[in-house]
């Protein structure tokens, strides 16, 4: 099943020699369920010919703003609700759980409460999940036709399930080792110190990476063929 990554951000020059950038991490987090990756750099102006030149869509995390005047953000929510109509299934993680959301009739905007930072802890349904964050924007209004499938007291929209379409705000592609390279590239004078630190003693808790990597893939390849599957 091949996987177009639309590519809405980009790793810091910094970290990505040795972590890489945000599509190598998402073809490792989804690596042994059989897809193959054609990414698009939609932040550069580069989109898929079409919704169905790939079997499934998958957009990354930005350090824009869904809300932000930017020449490639029109197209893509465009893109979101043409591939929607055609029934092509779509992941969003991040800036793609807000910008699918917006596209949708949603409504995505800075968060008064702060960012979310390293291991944090999701309730989806009964199951306790954690999985690393970065994120001062949310989802604050939830689409027609999605249903709230996680949150937390910080986040109450920290995963929507459509009938084509699955996304989280938190971040399973993200390994710790780029968590603590994103506080020490981009969170000074940013994220507040004492958010930053307490992330930091959380560096080592054990993720639910794998957890969401299997959810994803099940997505994917149940709603190729039968239509939509209830995470």
């Amino acid at each position: 099943m091949l996987i177009g990554i639309l590519q809405t951000g980009l790793a810091p020059d910094a970290l990505k020699d040795d972590l890489g950038d945000y599509p190598d991490m998402f073809a490792r987090l989804l690596d042994g369920h059989g897809f193959t990756f054609r990414t698009y750099k939609v932040v550069e102006g580069e989109f898929p010919p079409s919704v169905t030149a790939c079997d499934g869509w998958l957009i990354t995390g930005s350090r824009h703003g869904a809300y932000e005047d930017h020449p490639w953000i029109p197209p893509l929510e465009q893109f979101i609700r043409d591939s929607f109509a055609a029934h092509v299934p779509m992941v969003g993680v991040c800036f793609g759980h807000q910008i699918i959301a917006q596209a949708m009739g949603g409504r995505v905007e800075r968060y008064d409460g702060g960012w979310a930072v390293g291991a944090t802890d999701y309730a989806f349904g009964d199951q306790k999940l954690t999985l690393n964050a970065w994120h001062r924007d949310q989802v604050t209004a939830v689409p027609p036709g999605a249903r709230v499938i996680a949150s937390n007291d910080f986040c109450t929209n920290a995963a929507l399930l459509y009938d084509h379409a699955f996304t989280v705000q938190a971040h399973p592609e993200f390994r710790p080792a780029f968590i603590e390279g994103l506080m020490r590239t981009r969170g000074k004078g940013l994220v507040p110190d004492d958010l930053m630190a307490q992330a930091t003693t959380r560096l080592t808790a054990p993720l639910a990476d794998q957890t969401i990597a299997a959810q994803i893939a099940d997505f994917f390849q149940h709603n190729r063929a039968t239509g939509p599957n209830p995470v």
